[in-house]
């Protein structure tokens, strides 16, 4: 016998609990389906659980610094055990929260793994149980796992994703970092703060690829002052882990390989969406190269039946996720939102320094026909900064030189994760230069250098 409910949602992550419980606020009976812990990947091991880690690290540079600050700080150490509990107690705490929310909205939450039996039904399994949930509607939200690299799964031993990274059985002392998208290095970063000899390998020309090519080239040289090996244009191969390490063939662009002894490898090249096995061939759901392919209301080609977050496609991010979740169920509630639309979602590395963006690269807005403006103003010439002892990094902003138009912004340096909003927020208002131009910044903030990289972009900025 089965149940029904107005919504039926195949996934807990950041897109499928807030489509939850936003259904839950529209008036709409919910059921959600989670295999493993809610809040999924990003919550549980990803998003939060890595940043616990990258704080840790940050104040363990601080400590092992303070003389910088006119502090004194002997024999510092950490304790990896303790570090890694720390950060599984951020996790398990935000679960708990998860769930409290889940209960608060009156969510149904099941647990086991759940199939799409009908394009609006969701057979779970729990054991050797099974449990029938019937759907006016449904969405798949059953996000993407680590990527491994070909010929060779991670091990968890000598052969990490991103995963085994956040729990290490032991502290790096030579590692080898393949990829260096947001994770690889965040990852590199963690582990060089920590004291580990860090060497990442890229097979594009630069580390960062999607970012602007300046943000890449200054990111390079940065990790690299801090000890980083850094090397593009490459790829891996012959990586043979053993009990004592893992041996690994680097091969450069000119064709010479060397290979190298490492005590382990972190594999950051990309995500597998999770779309196997949960019935939607049966339903002749579209797909492509597995990621469900999705409208701006999150709708498939199947009536009843949607898909929102990492399962769609790119880009992979928790916050997209979310947006696609209101929006989908918004429009299954007759609200008529409007389409959603990725041209405006910040982009974020929590590395040390950190990098931040939005909208459009210089590169891609010369592509794309536009005549630019571009304004960039340093760290060094920010007082904030300068008295945080944080004086590395810049800020770039690309106008349409006609219209004044924010293409994109670009930064790099302490806090600008946080930074970054403020550029998302005024393109969403279709802000032009001129408005920004006259915006007040408190002083002193680092925010200042948002003004100062605007009001560089035409020949107006005032402390450099």
């Amino acid at each position: 016998m089965s149940e029904s409910f107005d919504l039926v949602i195949l996934g807990s992550g950041p897109g499928g609990y807030v489509a939850a419980i936003r259904a839950a606020q529209l008036g709409l009976s919910v059921a959600i389906v989670e295999r493993e812990r809610l809040g999924g990947i990003c919550l549980n091991w990803g998003c939060i659980p890595t940043k616990a880690l990258l704080r840790t690290s940050e104040i363990y540079h601080y400590m092992t610094h303070a003389n910088a600050y006119g502090l004194s700080a002997t024999g510092v150490s950490f304790d990896l055990a303790k570090v890694t509990e720390r950060s599984r107690k951020v996790a398990g705490q935000l679960n708990a929260g998860v769930k409290s929310l889940m209960k608060k909205n009156k969510v149904i939450v099941v647990e086991g793994s759940g199939t799409l039996t009908a394009a609006t039904q969701v057979t779970v399994t729990t054991g050797d149980q099974t449990r029938v949930l019937d759907g006016k509607n449904v969405i798949v939200a059953t996000g993407a796992r680590a990527r491994d690299l070909p010929g060779l799964a991670a091990d968890g031993k000598r052969i990490w994703t991103y995963r085994h990274a956040m729990v290490p059985p032991e502290m790096p002392t030579k590692l080898l970092v393949i990829g260096s998208g947001a994770i690889g290095v965040e990852f590199a970063s963690f582990y060089n703060d920590m004291g580990a000899e860090v060497t990442v390998v890229e097979m594009l020309d630069r580390i960062l690829p999607v970012e602007d090519e300046e943000i890449s080239a200054f990111m390079a040289k940065t990790l690299a002052k801090q000890g980083m090996r850094i090397i593009t244009g490459a790829k891996v191969s012959d990586v043979t882990p053993g009990d004592a390490g893992v041996q690994a063939t680097i091969t450069t662009a000119d064709g010479k390989a060397t290979t190298g002894e490492f005590s382990h490898v972190v594999v950051a090249i990309g995500i597998v969406p999770n779309t196997e096995n949960i019935g939607l061939e049966a339903l002749g759901v579209e797909t492509n190269r597995g990621h469900i392919q999705v409208n701006g209301f999150g709708q498939t080609n199947v009536p009843g039946l949607h898909a929102i977050g990492d399962v769609t496609g790119p880009p992979w991010l928790a916050h997209k996720a979310s947006h696609e979740g209101i929006v989908c169920v918004e429009n299954i509630a007759g609200l008529h939102p409007h389409a959603f639309e990725t041209w405006n979602i910040p982009g974020c590395t929590y590395s040390r320094p950190q990098v931040a963006s939005v909208g459009l690269t210089e590169a891609k807005a010369k592509d794309a026909g536009h005549s630019v403006k571009v304004g960039k103003f340093p760290f060094i010439g920010n007082g904030k900064a300068i008295a945080l002892g944080e004086a590395e990094g810049f800020v770039k902003t690309v106008f349409d030189a006609g219209t004044g138009e924010l293409l994109g912004a670009h930064m790099v340096g302490a806090e600008v994760t946080e930074l970054i909003q403020g550029y998302v927020i005024a393109r969403g208002l279709e802000t032009t230069e001129a408005e920004l131009m006259e915006t007040v910044f408190a002083h002193p903030t680092l925010s200042e250098m948002m003004h100062e990289s605007v009001l560089s972009a035409y020949g107006r900025a005032l402390h450099f």
